[in-house]
């Protein structure tokens, strides 16, 4: 069974404000709701595993510098996990949820500034953690992301990065988006 409180007083000691903390452990429980749902279809997954890396996926967020790529919070949150003891189960969550997955020719091509590597989902349960994380924005102000829009902003990174995407949403559906929104009181787009 997964903890929460552990998670949440992670979040806590990590934020450098209470507003970084509200902002990325609001949309880390968002993810993990939305995870929740996607689940249902999934029988084969450890939901357990899921709950925990959705709630952690993101917490590299709160160790970047004002000027610091954001590309790196994965790289970052890893790290943190790692420094702590956590399992490397768990600590892959934070590396391995960025866009559809990084290949180690995206890294090289578009110049990140990032290690060189693979950074896949290799499991089914980072799968659906990258997948529910591309619902939830954390721009300002917070919003849901449809399954329509994401398609279109990936499809930016070249029509493999859609395919894939159009994979996972016929793999694991789409959430519902409303009834977070309502909850929530951050706007669909």
């Amino acid at each position: 069974m997964v903890n929460d409180l552990v998670f949440r007083e992670l979040h806590a000691e990590l934020a450098p404000s209470r507003e970084a903390f509200d902002l990325v452990w609001t949309h880390c429980r968002i993810v993990c709701r939305i995870a929740e749902q996607l689940l249902a279809g999934q029988p084969r997954l450890d939901a357990d595993l899921v709950r925990a890396g959705a709630l952690l996926h993101d917490v590299g967020v709160y160790r970047l510098m004002a000027d610091e790529h954001y590309i790196r919070h994965g790289l970052l949150g890893y790290q943190a996990l790692r420094e702590r003891g956590y399992p490397e189960r768990l600590s892959r969550f934070c590396n391995h949820h960025t866009g559809v997955g990084l290949t180690a020719d995206d890294v090289a091509r578009q110049h990140l500034p990032l290690p060189p590597g693979d950074y896949l989902a290799e499991t089914g349960e980072e799968e659906l953690v990258m997948y529910a994380d591309k619902f939830h924005s954390k721009s300002t102000p917070p919003r849901f992301v449809t399954a329509a829009s994401y398609g279109i902003a990936v499809s930016r990174f070249g029509d493999d990065k859609a395919a894939i995407f159009t994979g996972m949403v016929d793999r694991f559906g789409e959430p519902d988006l409303e009834s977070l929104a309502a909850e929530f009181q951050h706007p669909i787009r």
